[in-house]
């Protein structure tokens, strides 16, 4: 196609030049469906052709089929992974919804005209890769010259508001577009607008943005190919009505060629599907990234009904009150005088504009005026529920979904979550217990069931629900979830087909991938939970398999700790999920046994490791003392009285040991006295010495404050070091200390108090005290000191 500038066609040509009519629009406008609804009527045309995938034409029934509620999207995506997707997002004030309604009331066919999807998606792909940052000089330029063509398409389109004096484009628009109510404005002035921006615009875009330009052609060759068609098939020109975005309304003439079908076979081509899918209003608002002429889809909507019922002038009004509504909700109220004024203030602000009508950015300004007094912060919230809103639309039953999509509604009716279906998020408490107050099965294990489905949707990545960790005694049987439906749940519930038609088998699917490349037993014991988790039986069973072969040459004593410690999990609250775990326990003895075997050697690490080897400890200590009737506990103390009196592994780890047989009371008064005196003797290098009191100090911590003779031997040790030993100590010793809650903080001052004869209460004062000068000066010494390699 030639590549000159499309010229403007005055406005006695618009129709008459090719017969057809041409209304171009805003997607996402409100006035552009009340004045294409009115041209319809006045037209009464027999065909009405609208942009978007041709090959989604069969949805247009079900689009306007009863039940379904607004915002909806057209997702087309490819039926490979991965998955890539296109998204056609429609309101029930986008002037391409309200087209069909037309359309369906006045039994007029209605189609889409635009690139099928498999086109779309094949030229988006080719196109973005060409745009992201690749390597060679020559792409890198590309993407700088695209990078300036976008900038320079900014720059204009703020001259625009510039030279209206509006704040910003949106504005501009608002006032000029949307405003405009007389007969006819609206589809000229778009018409006019469009190709004077494409005059303007056409040759910096073939010099800097190619693929865009081009891209462009080939979509409006097709639609002329579609609107050719439509002709052919015995619609009169004068009866057909293009719907299409202001940015092609000029393009769709005659005058330009018609796409071949030797070029039509040429297009790049991927396999692709398409549903219907429920879209949310703040996906709308480009606060999300989808930008399409409507920053506040919730005050467009308002702005809409206004239409409707002829009275646009309530808009201000409405607008406040909705408003005042959402700050008394949160407890603060503003008064009627209030509300008034800043009406009067809006109204006051568009006629500075010469405008009759506020725009949205107007009435927010007097918003933050009149109810916030000055402050955005008071109102932002409000603000935000009353421009974007919270609304979410929804799909009946029949109408075309995944199968997987259609199978997730059935679940979440059957366990009846459809109500936390809402872009708010929500907390979900669940009690996995049975619920004996109920008669049937379904109802007793509800809570159950619906931790069952949970859990499947967080191992397909769909950010429905999120788990939150549960602190309390009852945390083996209660989970807490918040739930949160967004678009981009639903497109991952979407991908999701391609790993099975319902979310079993497609929890089936991402787990046995997981197994298929497992590779050490810390893994395929997480699989075996997460399998339990969603009861995936079979699954379970295949992992528990991975795990027996793997775990014959385990050798990481952190691995196999952190593998037995998922099946204990598993062993001791198997039976809350009503799964069979008695074939794990043969499985948890060989893992804790060849744990208990490689502490010892495992223990001579260095203190960065040591970080993991303390928690590996803490797993399988945990695992003695719960299923000491299962696993050989005694075989485990042994080790650990080995490790705890071994001066060659790491020091942390030796007393960490120390500290767990403390615990247990497996060592006596004399013993604890003499191992202390002998790691916290002056020939131990400090190091040594305070690593492993910090080792000791992170367990119980009642264990240690029970025991006077512990700490007078560190009082004792830390009085025989000299300056700069004591100075490394503080390395090791605050360290430990920090750790310690302010109650046993002033427990250990009280007890040194009385060690060292001046009460603790007086001691308890003391250290309250602020610090003295010469005191700030010692701690500053300890900036300058050089710790070595410390």
């Amino acid at each position: 196609m030639e590549k000159s500038v499309l010229r403007v066609l005055g406005d006695e040509q618009l129709d008459r030049s090719q017969g057809f009519h041409v209304f171009g629009i805003r997607h996402l406008s409100p006035a552009g469906a009340f004045h294409l609804l009115a041209f319809l009527d006045e037209v009464k045309p027999t065909a009405v052709l609208v942009e978007g995938p041709s090959d989604a034409s069969g949805f247009i029934a079900e689009l306007t089929s009863h039940g379904v509620v607004p915002p909806i999207a057209i997702l087309a995506y490819t039926d490979q992974l991965p998955v890539r997707t296109l998204l056609y997002p429609y309101a029930d004030y986008s002037p391409e919804y309200q087209a069909f309604q037309w359309a369906s009331r006045n039994g007029v066919q209605a189609e889409f005209i635009d690139l099928p999807s498999e086109h779309a998606l094949a030229l988006y792909e080719q196109r973005k890769r060409r745009s992201s940052s690749a390597e060679g000089e020559s792409n890198q330029t590309e993407n700088d010259d695209f990078q300036a063509y976008v900038l320079g398409q900014r720059t204009l389109y703020q001259q625009l508001a510039d030279l209206s004096e509006e704040p910003d484009y949106e504005a501009y628009w608002e006032r000029h577009f949307e405003h405009n109510l007389q007969k006819d404005a609206y589809r000229h002035g778009i018409y006019q607008f469009s190709a004077q921006m494409r005059e303007l615009t056409a040759q910096q875009e073939w010099q800097f943005a190619p693929q865009e330009a081009a891209y462009n052609e080939i979509r409006e060759a097709y639609m002329r190919r579609k609107i050719q068609d439509a002709i052919n098939a015995g619609h009169a020109p004068e009866k057909i009505v293009i719907v299409t975005g202001a940015h092609h309304a000029s393009a769709l003439d005659f005058r330009f060629p018609v796409m071949t079908d030797e070029v039509m076979k040429g297009l790049p081509k991927t396999t692709t599907k398409l549903t219907l899918m429920p879209y949310s209003y703040y996906k709308l608002s480009s606060h999300s990234g989808y930008g399409a002429g409507n920053q506040a889809p919730a005050y467009f909507e308002l702005f809409w009904q206004c239409l409707q019922k002829g009275d646009l002038s309530r808009l201000p009004s409405l607008y406040f009150s909705q408003v005042a509504a959402h700050l008394r909700e949160h407890g603060t109220y503003r008064s009627t005088a209030s509300l008034i004024e800043g009406v009067r203030l809006a109204e006051a602000l568009a006629a500075l504009h010469d405008g009759n009508q506020p725009t949205w950015k107007d009435l927010r300004d007097a918003a933050t005026v009149c109810l916030g007094h000055g402050e955005l912060s008071t109102i932002a919230e409000a603000l935000a529920r009353t421009d974007v809103g919270t609304a979410i639309g929804r799909l009946p039953e029949g109408v075309s979904q995944t199968p997987i999509q259609d199978d997730l509604n059935r679940e979440l009716k059957r366990l009846k979550l459809e109500k936390f279906k809402s872009t708010v998020a929500t907390t979900l408490e669940l009690d996995l217990r049975e619920n004996r107050r109920v008669k049937s099965e379904e109802a007793a294990f509800l809570d159950l069931k619906r931790s069952v489905l949970l859990h499947r949707l967080e191992l397909l990545g769909i950010n429905f629900a999120k788990k939150q960790r549960v602190i309390q005694d009852s945390a083996s049987w209660a989970e807490n979830w918040v739930l949160q439906w967004t678009p981009e749940a639903e497109i991952q519930t979407v991908e999701s087909t391609l790993k099975g038609e319902t979310i079993e088998l497609a929890a089936a699917f991402v787990l046995k991938e997981r197994l298929d490349v497992c590779s050490d037993i810390a893994e395929a014991s997480r699989i075996i939970r997460v399998a339990c988790d969603c009861t995936l039986t079979e699954l379970m069973e295949q992992a528990k398999s991975t795990l027996q072969g793997l775990a014959v040459d385990a050798g990481n004593f952190e691995q196999v700790a952190g593998a037995a410690y998922e099946l204990s999990v598993l062993i001791r609250y198997g039976s809350i999920r009503r799964i069979e775990t008695d074939t794990l326990v043969p499985l948890l003895q060989q893992l804790f046994l060849r744990g208990t075997l490689l502490l010892v050697d495992s223990a001579g690490c260095n203190d960065d490791a040591a970080q993991g080897m303390v928690r590996a400890i803490q797993s399988l200590h945990t695992i003695a003392q719960d299923h000491f009737e299962a696993v050989d506990d005694g075989l485990w103390l042994n080790k650990l009285q080995e490790l705890a009196s071994r001066d060659d592994r790491n020091a942390k780890l030796s007393g960490f040991a120390f500290a767990i047989l403390l615990e247990r009371n497996e060592i006596p008064d004399e013993r604890v006295a003499m191992e202390v005196s002998r790691r916290l003797s002056p020939g131990i290098p400090v190091d040594l010495g305070a690593g492993w009191f910090e080792g000791m100090s992170m367990r119980n911590r009642y264990a240690l404050l029970s025991r006077i003779s512990l700490w007078q031997q560190l009082d004792a040790y830390i009085g025989s070091l000299d300056k700069e030993a004591f100075q490394r100590s503080l390395v090791f010793l605050r360290r430990a200390f920090g750790s310690f809650e302010p109650r046993e903080k002033a427990s250990v001052a009280e007890m040194m108090g009385d060690i060292w004869g001046v009460g603790a209460d007086n001691a308890g004062t003391a250290l309250q005290q602020p610090l003295s000068e010469e005191e700030k000066e010692k701690l500053d010494e300890l900036n300058d000191f050089d710790f070595g390699d410390l």
